[in-house]
């Protein structure tokens, strides 16, 4: 017997832009950007434990150590990337005639 196919939910939409009075529903820039620093640090810390752990013999392998720092590295280098376009984006704004 063949199974019958289920229907397609709706897909949804993204919120509409709203303007800087209204609040908005659910998470926002101020949430994204929290959460992107809570898990550079995250990171940081992970390579710094992982470099600790190596350093004092307690079973670490060295391979998994490398990848725990260039993870931290990777990460802290792409939130700086991702802080300079904001920074940027920002100036191109404030430079705009009204």
């Amino acid at each position: 017997m063949i199974a019958s196919i289920p229907p397609v939910s709706g897909i949804p939409l993204p919120d509409p832009i709203r303007p800087a009075g209204e609040p908005q529903s659910g998470g926002g820039f101020q949430d994204a950007l929290s959460s992107a620093i809570q898990k550079v640090e995250a990171f940081g810390h992970d390579a710094s434990a992982s470099v600790e752990r190596f350093l004092s013999g307690e079973g670490e392998e060295l391979h998994t150590t490398i990848l725990a720092t260039q993870r931290a590295e990777l990460s802290f280098e792409m939130f700086l990337q991702a802080r300079n376009k904001v920074v940027s984006a920002y100036q191109e704004i404030m430079r705009m005639q009204m």
